[in-house]
């Protein structure tokens, strides 16, 4: 019945011959299983623009050091801050505007822009020889990579809506992964004549620029994703050179009546209204800012000196910690999280997971009183369980924004999703490395001393987008535009 309660609707859908969108719908309709090529393209194309976003956090507190702009060695987790906001500033300035290209011209072109642009401005930043230099690169490669919004429309029309859960969740789970695998790759590849002196020579270019390999590596695979992006199928709907959702076509030709149209022309209305779609927006910036506080904190946090409350960890124990969090991310998004999204709803397993990790953030500080092997053993376990309550909770705003808005304005209203995370996300970095040096600075106060403030104030913030995650709007769903009757 299910199946079937699918299948008619797509029975009925007028297909234009050369339209791109027409040829995708069609191939889903033929096809009623899920498309494991189309998983990869959406992998691919994630994982390429993610791996760069955080893969910087694990050497960062080096590379600023070896810059000499810190006065002190408390206030390298500031510079370090503003070089992991330079990313988020400009993706916040340009969102919108990607957003738009995408609903006007298509996902394709964006998609393939973005992935060169990680190819550009990530190797330069892995040449950067000056702070300025650094804040630049990434904030060019912030402002022209606008990947993320146009990808989870991509993945939501590349798939029958049975399987969009799928999509989405393919998006959530790559982009976790990337944002995971990234710093590990920064962690192990990072400063690699120190590391692997038998490969590469001191006073070779690769002690000059201790920190392009990464960068370099990583280039190279969105290098390859971007040939290969190519090839991919455009999934925008084009009829006689307009750009429109297949639904709006079917409304006009099949229910021509007054009230139709109406309810085509209120459908069009400004996003902004949209309050469903806004608050599901806001909800997901607040968590977006509570995460990426986290990642760079995370990394700083590890490998300060014991005795500024750190853990001393090198960027290789750091990179393995991160590693296994990412493995375990791919078996959970790809084998759980599937099953539990039907069975709870996607709003609901995220509110658990949000509420969950609340008291598991808290415990970090405590985790930084052990040592050795199980320090490693309980910090890996703390981080898989923290990754996976967090690719929860954004996967399941993924679906929310997603299913609140029709095909022709998924562009829009993800580059809008992209703008206010990308502000808040731009306000995380550069607070959390301010909030970390502060917390240094007082590692002897009487009253949360050291990082237990830091973990405070970022479990504050997830409370928040918590909180906000029970408002009744979020129950309201959307209304199919006219029947074709």
């Amino acid at each position: 019945m299910g199946e079937e309660s699918y299948r008619e609707p797509l029975l009925k859908k007028n297909y234009y011959e050369n339209c791109p969108g027409c040829k995708v719908d069609e191939a889903k309709e033929l096809k009623k299983g899920i498309s494991i090529q189309n998983l990869l393209i959406v992998w691919m194309v994630v994982i390429s623009a993610s791996l760069p976003i955080s893969s910087l956090f694990p050497f960062l507190y080096f590379m600023v050091r070896d810059f000499d702009i810190a006065k002190t060695e408390e206030d390298i987790g500031s510079y370090a801050g503003y070089v992991g906001s330079a990313f988020m500033l400009g993706r916040a300035l340009t969102s919108v505007l990607w957003g738009m290209i995408a609903d006007r011209y298509g996902r394709k072109p964006v998609i393939i822009i973005g992935v060169i642009t990680v190819v550009i401005f990530n190797t330069l930043f892995g040449l950067s020889t000056s702070f300025w230099m650094a804040v630049i690169t990434r904030f060019l490669l912030g402002s022209l990579c606008g990947v993320l919004g146009p990808v989870k429309a991509y993945a939501t029309e590349l798939f029958r809506e049975e399987h969009q859960a799928i999509g989405l969740s393919t998006v959530s789970a790559a982009w976790g992964i990337g944002l995971i695998i990234g710093p590990a790759l920064g962690g192990y590849l990072s400063q690699p004549v120190e590391k692997y002196p038998h490969l590469f020579l001191k006073g070779s270019f690769w002690d000059k620029f201790p920190y392009f390999l990464p960068c370099f590596i990583i280039s190279g695979l969105a290098f390859v994703a971007a040939i290969i992006c190519i090839w991919i199928p455009e999934t925008l709907h084009n009829h006689n050179g307009d750009t429109e959702s297949i639904d709006d076509t079917e409304a006009l030709e099949n229910g021509s009546s007054e009230t139709c149209k109406d309810k085509i022309v209120q459908k069009n209305e400004n996003l902004l209204l949209n309050l469903p779609l806004m608050s599901a927006i806001l909800i997901y910036s607040v968590y977006a800012l509570h995460d990426i506080a986290y990642q760079e904190v995370f990394s700083l946090w590890a490998v300060s000196p014991r005795r500024l409350g750190g853990l001393n960890y090198t960027t290789d124990d750091v990179g393995n910690v991160l590693s296994i969090s990412g493995l375990a991310l791919i078996i959970y998004q790809l084998t759980l999280y599937p099953p539990l999204e039907k069975a709870c709803g996607p709003i609901s397993i995220a509110r658990i997971s949000g509420v969950l990790s609340l008291p598991l953030l808290q415990i970090y500080p405590f985790i930084a009183m052990l040592s050795g092997l199980t320090l490693f053993i309980v910090l890996s376990m703390a981080s898989i369980l923290k990754n996976l309550l967090v690719a929860t909770v954004i996967t399941g705003l993924f679906l929310m924004q997603n299913r609140l808005v029709e095909q022709h304005q998924r562009g829009k209203a993800n580059g809008i999703a992209m703008t206010c995370m990308s502000l808040f996300k731009a306000i995380g970095p550069a607070t959390g490395g301010a909030l970390l040096s502060w917390s240094q600075k007082r590692i002897d106060a009487s009253f949360l001393p050291g990082t237990h403030m830091v973990f405070l104030v970022m479990n504050i913030v997830g409370a928040v987008g918590i909180i906000m995650m029970f408002t009744p709007i979020l129950r309201q769903k959307k209304t199919t535009i006219c029947s074709n009757q």
